[in-house]
């Protein structure tokens, strides 16, 4: 009883890393990766093909210092990542590298959108630091069970 409940106290016990964990886990990626995914494809057309509201935007709203040309390469960039990074996250593939990326978008991003925008509310803020936690938590705890990550892990380690 005793070594379940130190277990229990720092979190490293049986019921928790077996099914808890991993289900949160996939919880988070599943959350995070549509909302990345679902703000891609408003940036994309018929053609998947950036937009030109899109690229106004990038140049006018969320990058207005930048010159015209490293707008453009944010709005590709960015609308891309928002449509790769999180297809890697539902497959549980490149998991942390993903999550890295989508982290590192939704910090750029949000110091785009505060330092320009004077209307951005605190809603969209602690919707950024939402995302940004659970992108941090995927990336320091890896994708969980229910991945292909730990499918490829277990057979590298037991070749």
């Amino acid at each position: 009883m005793k070594k379940f409940l130190a277990g229990f106290l720092i979190g490293d016990c049986a019921p928790l890393n077996w099914f808890l964990k991993p289900v949160m886990l996939l919880g988070f990626r599943l959350y995070v990766a549509y909302v990345f995914f679902k703000s891609g494809l408003t940036k994309i057309g018929d053609d998947y093909m950036v937009t030109s509201s899109t690229l106004e935007l990038f140049k006018y709203e969320y990058m207005p210092y930048a010159s015209e040309s490293i707008a453009t390469i944010g709005a590709y960039l960015a609308t891309y990542a928002e449509l790769v990074l999180p297809a890697l996250l539902v497959l549980g593939f490149l998991t942390r590298p993903a999550a890295l990326g989508l982290f590192i978008l939704n910090a750029v991003a949000t110091y785009y959108i505060v330092s320009v925008a004077d209307d951005f509310s605190a809603a969209g803020q602690w919707q950024h630091i939402t995302w940004g936690t659970m992108l941090a938590v995927i990336f320091a705890f890896g994708p969980g069970a229910i991945s292909i990550d730990k499918l490829i892990s277990n057979k590298w380690r037991n070749a």
